[in-house]
């Protein structure tokens, strides 16, 4: 049977890529497309992108999908853009980007952080229902207060990553409660902006936009955009929000208790609850779902450890994966496959990024531990995908000391792909992992999109016609037992190591 309208599309600005997808009503994505994108590295600890390269790649990858789904642009009924939360982009009354975006994986922020938590930190906790850490917009404006006040001064708009996107396609300026909470500048329990937060990064109210329901209609494509991008004048375009709300959104984690574990640049653990529960090691958010909130722990580095390791570690993989054709990270997961549990005693700490839950430490690092002469790459290779599992295990443990009680988990990102690393992610956790058929935040957009005219009866209603799950994986319980035993000697570690990486941070830089 052919397809029929309405056709949805989704777009998600990823940390390291943007993505594309358009579906039909029963939840079929019959296009999709990525582009990566270019993270700029000025100074060692910082990240940042130029908001130009998102309008670029959008363009690209929906015309890529809809010429894989043959889908003319009359033809799509809506679309909804999601993003990296905390992300802000700064312009003045021309509506010209004043400086690149800083990322949520900047870590320039340590000074400002320290200083906001040490003077206020009781204070924006009550109001913003989270800990303050170099994620938060909130630090970042105050940076960019204190070090490039004239761009502090110019701005007229502050725009969440996925609103700057939107505001270019239909003029509209607004954002979601879900991203405005990802600022750390909203008040969490009035559902508004908080003038004291907003003082304290020495900004102003009205540099900050209306706030509306993701599901909400935003807008409609104007006629230069529609004509640069390839979509009709008059398009509905939905407010979207956050790429993790959507993400465990298209998952169908849409229940309280419902957990989801990501593999992708960071990873995360995510539960569905049906009222807040706000906790200094976690972070607190609405949820997609009307009168609904999730809890996430979160560690900084997963795909991107990986990235590291396979440029720096796998060049002979990578040659022969261009040379054959394949993948380097399928050879990467072979080379792991061929250690046994454990790498034979070598551990790896995944924290090249520093690390959010539970250790909210940004001058932490990486290191690799336990190595001797009998070990090689297969050992290291495995004791990366471990590491970043124990790094899991250590964000489910903080979730589970708020009371949740976690049976089995949706996995999600590009990292679920790898059976292997499914297999280990179950075995460290304990815990069962399903594998939907469509997870990623570009289908949860594209969900949303149809809720937001109408498609769907509500965001429950699309989840229950268009979710589908594809495997189940189920824990070793002989490997969970002998990786208990090891997650033990990792957390020693890391207390161990701890002081060494401060040190070295300020030594180093």
């Amino acid at each position: 049977m052919q397809p029929r309208p309405p056709y949805l599309v989704g777009a998600d600005i990823g940390t390291s890529g943007f993505k594309t997808c358009l579906i039909d009503a029963r939840g079929t994505v019959l296009g999709a497309a990525s582009r990566e994108l270019t993270t700029a590295h000025p100074h060692p600890g910082w990240c940042e992108q130029d908001p130009e390269d998102w309008y670029r790649a959008f363009g690209e990858t929906l015309l890529e999908a809809r010429e894989q789904a043959g889908v003319a642009a009359p033809d799509i009924a809506a679309l909804c853009i999601d993003a990296a939360a905390h992300t802000p982009v700064l312009t003045d009354e021309a509506g010209s980007v004043l400086r690149p975006a800083i990322m949520w994986t900047d870590q320039r922020t340590g000074e400002q952080v320290r200083r906001l938590e040490a003077e206020h930190g009781d204070e924006i906790f009550a109001i913003g229902y989270q800990a303050v850490n170099p994620t938060w917009t909130l630090p970042q404006l105050l940076w960019v207060a204190e070090n490039e006040p004239e761009v502090a001064r110019r701005t007229a708009r502050v725009f969440i990553a996925k609103d700057y996107l939107r505001w270019r396609l239909t003029g509209a300026w607004g954002t979601d409660p879900i991203d405005a909470m990802s600022t750390l500048l909203f008040d969490a329990r009035r559902r508004r902006w908080s003038p004291r937060l907003i003082e304290l990064a020495r900004f102003r109210p009205e540099q900050f936009p209306p706030v509306q329901a993701p599901s909400s209609v935003a807008g409609e494509v104007l006629p230069q955009p529609a004509q640069e991008l390839g979509l009709e004048p008059g398009t509905p375009v939905i407010t979207g929000t956050s790429d993790s709300a959507l993400e465990m959104y298209g998952a169908g984690a849409v229940e309280p208790g419902q957990c989801v574990v990501k593999l992708a640049t960071a990873a995360y653990t995510n539960v569905v609850t049906d009222s807040a529960r706000p906790h200094r090691r976690t972070l607190t958010y609405y949820h997609v779902v009307p009168d609904m909130w999730y809890s996430v722990a979160a560690t900084n580095s997963c795909a991107s450890a990986l990235r590291w390791f396979r440029d720096v570690f796998c060049r002979h993989e990578v040659h022969r994966a261009e040379s054959e054709g394949g993948s380097a990270f399928a050879m990467i997961d072979e080379l792991a496959a061929s250690a046994p549990a454990g790498s034979e005693g070598v551990l790896f700490h995944p924290y090249l990024l520093g690390e959010r839950s539970p250790h909210w430490d940004p001058d932490l690092r990486a290191s690799l531990v336990g190595l001797s002469m009998r070990h090689d790459i297969r050992h290291v290779a495995r004791a990366v995908l471990e590491g970043i599992a124990f790094s899991l295990r250590d964000c489910l443990s903080s979730i589970e000391s708020l009371g949740f009680t976690t049976h089995e988990a949706r996995i999600i990102g590009g990292g679920a792909a790898s059976p292997l690393w499914r297999q280990i992610t179950s075995d460290v956790l304990g815990l069962p992992l399903v594998y939907p058929e469509n997870a990623d935040a570009s289908f949860g957009a594209a969900l949303l999109a149809g809720v937001g005219i109408g498609v769907f009866t509500d965001e429950r209603d699309a989840v229950k016609r268009c979710v589908k799950l594809r495997t189940r994986t189920e824990p070793d319980k002989s490997r969970n037992e002998q990786y208990q035993e090891i997650y033990e000697l990792y957390r020693m570690t890391h207390a161990g190591l701890a002081d060494v990486y401060h040190r070295a941070r300020r030594t180093f830089g």
